[in-house]
């Protein structure tokens, strides 16, 4: 045996760790959700001890952001007028924390966890910003455009569901669209301040 063959050994059977962790932590995540799965658990599906998933993920946070896989599901926005940009995010979005526990859970663990934050800047600023994009904004706005979408659904979400504020707990969708939508909608296509 060589000594590069030996060098790469660790490296393939850290490879091979991480990729039944992550298996397993997929499947464990989507049948029991992110509250009742366990380290534990995912551990003993891996066939490893738990401390070889702390120490590759960190967390629980950590490795639910680095084993679940997000689709904000956007719309097309080329299909709606200009006009409805604003209050077709924020119905969307809505329509989204609503019906999906794993959004909530990476939005938890971003806030207590560098790596599940990252994930969370990744998808925002893959997904919203190809989005917005697409109904021909001044391209070298679009980024500024979406990160302000961003910063105001993610605040909502906070107060919502992690915080659970009560003004927000008990504002209905409706309502919510209805002060969130002109605010999304002068971030989309308002004149950007000189």
């Amino acid at each position: 045996m060589t000594s590069s063959t030996r060098s790469t050994e660790p490296r393939r059977r850290s490879d091979a760790t991480r990729a039944a962790i992550l298996r397993a932590a997929r499947e464990r995540f989507a049948a029991d959700g992110y509250e009742r799965a366990t380290i534990r658990a995912i551990a003993a599906d891996a066939q490893i001890d738990p401390s070889m998933v702390m120490r590759y993920y960190g967390s629980k946070e950590g490795l639910f952001a680095a084993a679940a896989e997000f689709d904000l599901r956007l719309p097309d926005l080329t299909s709606v007028p200009p006009a409805r940009l604003g209050e077709v995010l924020v119905k969307h979005f809505l329509a989204r924390w609503e019906g999906d526990e794993t959004l909530v859970a990476l939005l938890r663990a971003a806030s207590t966890n560098p790596g599940a934050a990252e994930r969370m800047r990744g998808i925002f600023a893959d997904q919203l910003t190809g989005a917005v994009a697409t109904f021909g904004a001044d391209p070298t706005l679009t980024a500024r455009r979406a990160g302000l979408v961003a910063s105001q659904i993610l605040g909502l979400a906070f107060t919502r569901y992690i915080v659970r504020l009560p003004p927000m707990v008990d504002t209905t969708p409706d309502e919510l669209v209805s002060w969130v939508a002109p605010t999304l909608q002068r971030y989309l296509t308002g004149t950007p301040p000189s």
